[in-house]
């Protein structure tokens, strides 16, 4: 019936189309019935459910995108009744049963994201300290040099309970060994989590609020172990214990291979990444294959699929229950069990969360007789771990991960390779239809994912890697056949002490993968940085990825128009010729040439940011030939011949203020400055990190605060006078009457200015390549 209405409607459009005029009294119900005819067809193959998955993400993206403040719970959730509440009355009216119920989804998605901010509420550090620190080791992971710790603390200083952070993440570079459970006391260096780079970039204070870790920063000098001051809660000693297993299975997998393959081994099995070097990182993600490092959708299915293959196999061996139990439907439940004690033990991160929602889901529909990988079970996935997590939706792990499944559930019967079996083939015919299927089903799977995930990839990362098709196609066959089934063998090895030769095994498929990613790195062109785009353009590309893959009928065509539109704001991204940080100790400023030159000392992790940002693939380190600047500043001139000055001393005030155009400054600049736009400091703690265009006529300015408006993960800081400032200085005071440069006082801790290394996540660590440096290449999740 309903493919009877599309036919009817879809000729009705071809004859009006045909006319010699397309009048709007013609037209409009030929398109109207087109619509109507696809919507029928869509209700008819119960492909609407989804939609609600993506009303409900709409709804939190208006949580955190629009809210001022916090709203109250019991608003979305009254409104949300409201609408359930009409629901009996509109089964004879569909349109309005759809609108209702997608409001409801939406309104729910709202209150989900109300009641998660809610539960993680906990204080965030405001100003940078040193304080004495006691607190308990929830996790570790061991890197080249140190280690880095998430500590629950205890005490801070003689900080009160409700003003310290829950937890704290630290690193150290030497100290005695430390295990996740320990009991420390140390003196620690600590700063509020750092802001995003530039506006539009990854904010990292965000993902560390939803975490629960309220600063960052290092520890100073001895580490002490000592008895914790009051019994430990089970399910920290439990977490603890299992992160302290976790690194003990580390090592062992590191000493039975050695070098970066071990290490690759090892974050493979344990999630534990930190003894990867960053020249394999980078190798890595040349080749396009880095989501295989982070234990997510790939793995999970890999590990439940192994299971699964064991069990069934297993059984089957034995004819009496082969005919008498339902050997798939225990494979099935057993696989559920397999798979969830791998995402305990591989520290159930975010993305191995959700992998799992996903895979469990999966699974279940093999339990009650269902297809395992439909759009529907894809949209229940999302609503769980939207309904648990619903900040993931605003990260590259959730839109690639479920982007990916999409377009591979939409384009499942152009990749499966059911154009090569042919019945009554023989056996060569049977292997040459099976070589054939899994030649393409690779190269297809490979192809529809990255389609799939380079709005998100492009969009977080501003990387492309071209070569990525050749480099899943070529290592994702070691990875199945050899890397995961080795692991599993080995995890069920090593209680037994009999998995060394499993891990030697494993290390030389790894070694192969390396191998092949370092052959591709070095074609050339491996990376390419473009610039960054805007939201609008993200919008724009998702809305057409939506569109191209939940629908099954012609409503399919309706995906053009946002997905050109996206890709035409995303081929012009606005550039901005002045980046400032958020401390004001350096700038990037466009030269003459068009290439951003660094003016002052910002962080090498953020003039790398906004190199990428601007589509130049530079390391920071070749973006430093600016002016040197001497102990007052520097200034550099723009093409258009204003001039750009940086400002270190307030004795150059006089000077800058009547010279430059554009003045920066972490100091407080006098009221009287005559610069056309000052950026001093308290223009930087209302806006944080600036963005500036020129303009002939003036400025355009993006910062990443949004003045006026109030996050829970970004309080009121309090900065501490730059070294070799004074508040006084903004009253006026003669240079000759200023003290001396001293330390601020805080509870009784000297405090000196932030350090750069401090300021902003190590360039290894999970922050510093942008949301997450796992991510880009997770394309087969």
């Amino acid at each position: 019936m309903a493919r009877d209405i599309a036919r009817s409607t879809g000729r009705a459009v071809a004859t009006s189309a045909s006319g010699r005029s397309l009048s709007p009294a013609v037209l409009g119900p030929a398109v109207r019935g087109w619509v109507v005819g696809g919507l029928a067809i869509e209700a008819e193959q119960r492909r609407l459910f989804p939609w609600l998955a993506v009303a409900f993400g709409a709804g939190i993206l208006a949580f955190f995108t629009a809210t001022d403040g916090m709203p109250s719970l019991w608003a979305p959730l009254v409104a949300a009744a409201a609408c359930a509440a009409t629901l009996p009355f509109l089964g004879a009216r569909p349109a309005a049963l759809a609108v209702a119920l997608g409001l409801m989804a939406a309104l729910l998605g709202f209150a989900a994201s109300a009641l998660r901010v809610a539960q993680v509420a906990a204080p965030v550090l405001t100003r940078t300290i040193i304080a004495p620190l006691e607190g308990l080791i929830e996790s570790l992971e061991e890197r080249e040099e140190g280690a880095r710790l998430v500590v629950r603390v205890a005490s801070l200083g003689t900080m009160a309970a409700a003003e310290r952070p829950v937890r704290v993440r630290v690193s150290f570079k030497k100290a005695p060994p430390l295990r996740p459970g320990d009991f420390i006391a140390a003196t620690a260096r600590l700063l509020p989590p750092p802001e995003a780079a530039r506006p539009g970039g990854y904010d990292f204070a965000r993902d560390a609020y939803f975490r629960g870790i309220g600063a960052v920063g290092s520890l100073l000098g001895k580490i002490a172990v000592k008895p914790p001051p009051e019994p430990v809660p089970w399910s920290l000693r439990l977490a603890a214990a299992v992160d302290d297993a976790r690194n003990a299975l580390t090592r062992r997998i590191t000493d039975a291979n050695g070098g970066q393959a071990g290490a690759v081994a090892a974050a493979l099995v344990t999630g534990k990444r930190g003894l990867i070097a960053p020249a394999t990182n980078d190798t890595l993600r040349a080749a396009g294959i880095y989501h295989v490092v982070s234990i997510s959708g790939l793995h999970m299915v890999l590990a439940a699929g192994v299971v699964f293959w064991l069990v069934r196999a297993g059984l089957a061996l034995v004819p009496f229950l082969a005919l008498a139990w339902p050997i798939k439907k225990i494979a099935a439940a057993l696989a559920m069990v397999g798979v969830t004690a791998y995402c305990v033990f591989s520290g159930w991160d975010i993305a191995a969360e959700r992998s799992l929602v996903m895979t469990l889901i999966m699974l279940g529909a093999i339990l009650v007789d269902r297809p395992a990988l439909s759009m529907r079970n894809l949209a229940l996935a999302a609503l769980i771990a939207l309904s648990h997590e619903p900040e993931g939706l605003l990260g590259p792990s959730f839109q690639m991960s479920f982007g990916a499944v999409a377009g591979l559930i939409a384009c499942a019967r152009l990749i499966d390779g059911g154009m090569f079996r042919r019945d009554g083939a023989g056996r060569i015919g049977r292997l040459i239809a099976l070589s054939l299927t899994t030649v393409v089903g690779t190269l297809g799977t490979t192809l529809v994912a990255q389609v799939a995930t380079a709005p998100f990839a492009t969009y977080h990362f501003q990387t492309v890697q071209p070569f990525g098709l050749i480099g899943n196609a070529l290592t994702l066959p070691l990875v199945s056949l050899a890397v995961m089934p080795a692991a599993v063998l080995g995890i069920v090895a090593y209680p037994f002490a009999l998995d060394q030769p499993v891990w030697w095994l494993m290390g030389l498929a790894v070694r192969g993968m390396l191998t092949i990613s370092a052959w591709i790195q070095g074609l050339g062109r491996a990376n390419v940085v473009v610039p960054a785009f805007g939201t609008a353009a993200l919008g724009c590309l998702a809305a057409g990825l939506l569109l191209a893959t939940l629908p099954v009928s012609r409503l399919r065509w309706l995906a053009l128009p946002p997905a050109l539109l996206g890709l035409g704001l995303a081929t012009m991204p606005a550039r901005y010729d002045i980046y400032v940080d958020r401390q004001g100790s350096g700038a990037a400023v466009r030269r003459a040439d068009g290439s951003l030159v660094a003016l002052g000392r910002p962080s090498n992790f953020v003039l790398e940011q906004w190199l990428k940002a601007d589509g130049d693939g530079r390391p920071g380190a070749q973006a430093t030939g600016g002016p040197a600047c001497d102990r007052i500043g520097c200034m550099l001139r723009l093409a258009d011949g204003r001039a750009v000055a940086l400002l270190k001393d307030r004795r150059g005030f006089a000077q800058d203020c009547a010279k430059a155009s554009v003045l920066i400054t972490a100091l407080a600049a006098p009221p009287g400055c005559a610069a056309a736009l000052v950026i001093d400091r308290a223009y930087l703690a209302s806006h944080g990190a600036v963005a500036i265009r020129v303009e002939p006529n003036g400025f355009i300015l993006a910062d990443t605060h949004e003045p006026g408006r109030t996050l829970p993960w970004r309080p009121a800081m309090v900065r501490p006078p730059p070294q070799g400032t004074d508040d006084a200085v903004a009253g006026g005071s003669s240079p000759a009457a200023e003290p001396k440069p001293k330390d601020v006082p805080f509870q009784g801790m000297a405090v000196p200015p932030p350090r750069a290394e401090d300021a902003d996540p190590a360039p290894d660590d999970p922050a510093a390549d942008g949301p997450n440096p796992e991510m880009p290449g997770e394309t087969l999740q």
